[in-house]
């Protein structure tokens, strides 16, 4: 089998059949791929909607678990994906039509570890909020095959989207999510990226993003509030100890930087008082003030 789609979900009721039909409208064939849904012990109908799409489609498996939150989930389907290589899809995102056999082809043409695809944001209408990605300066879509500290360093940029790899399933054998926190495709692509031998990019439009309310950083929920501020402080640490492994710091020394500049923003915005004794906190892990 060429590719495994593990496919989280949560509460997605409304959006789970628009995900799931475009994971099906595809140009592979059905036997070389499977979609792996996994029912993070949702509140609503998702369950149930899951196992109707595993009963009429024979690529698409199902796992029913206790919530665990996104990362638990995308590590159970890492669990039993059989797939030579690994996509990620949000339950409330959705695919273009028929691009996997493009990707796939690209990866087995280059020998990649991983292939990075472009993506759009869209509203709850499904109609594009902002263009198509344009790379920046610090973003390079390039197709010419490097290693992953390189592409790190020289073509990622600040946005870490699990959602826009695929991935060969090997490379992810000692690669999990950090479950329980925030923030944790940013601490996890690093990781996988530093580990591949060789990655490539692609400019084609292959992943459309939901933008909903409710989003975590938008929460007005006091317990999540403070986990968002704490998270991104224990994101810092995982970027430090990540960053002593590798011999170019540059993607790392950006991206702790940016971290610093959100969390500063942050506490202004919804913990003023808190102020000193954060930056008190940033002083003692050595990144505040920022050179």
């Amino acid at each position: 089998m060429l590719l495994s789609i593990i496919v989280p979900v949560y509460n997605v009721e409304s959006y789970l059949h628009k995900c799931v039909d475009s994971l099906l409208e595809q140009d592979l064939p059905k036997e070389e791929y499977e979609i792996v849904l996994v029912d993070d012990g949702s509140p609503d109908g998702c369950g149930m909607i899951c196992d109707q799409y595993a009963a009429s489609h024979a690529n698409i498996r199902v796992i029913h678990c206790e919530n665990g939150g996104l990362s638990a989930a995308r590590n159970s389907g890492l669990e039993v994906a059989q797939g030579k290589y690994i996509q990620f899809v949000d339950s409330d995102d959705y695919l273009e039509a028929n691009v996997l056999n493009t990707m796939v082809e690209k990866m087995e043409t280059d020998q990649l570890d991983v292939l990075r695809f472009n993506y759009r944001n869209v509203n709850e209408q499904y109609e594009e909020i902002e263009p198509n990605k344009d790379p920046k300066r610090w973003v390079s879509y390039s197709n010419e095959v490097c290693d992953g500290l390189t592409f790190l360093n020289e073509r990622l940029g600040p946005a870490c989207y699990a959602c826009q790899f695929m991935i060969r399933r090997e490379l992810l054998v000692d690669c999990p999510f950090k479950e329980g926190v925030y923030f944790e495709d940013t601490e996890w692509t690093p990781r996988m990226l530093v580990k591949a031998k060789r990655a490539a990019s692609t400019n084609m439009l292959v992943y459309n993003y939901l933008f909903r309310e409710g989003s975590i950083t938008q929460s007005v929920d006091e317990r999540k509030k403070r986990k968002v501020l704490g998270d991104k402080l224990l994101l810092i640490d995982s970027l430090q100890e990540q960053m002593r492994t590798v011999t170019d710091k540059r993607w790392f020394e950006g991206m702790i930087a940016q971290t610093v500049i959100s969390i500063i923003a942050y506490v202004c915005d919804n913990y003023y008082e808190e102020r000193v004794s954060v930056l008190k906190e940033l002083k003692a892990k050595n990144v505040f003030p920022l050179s």
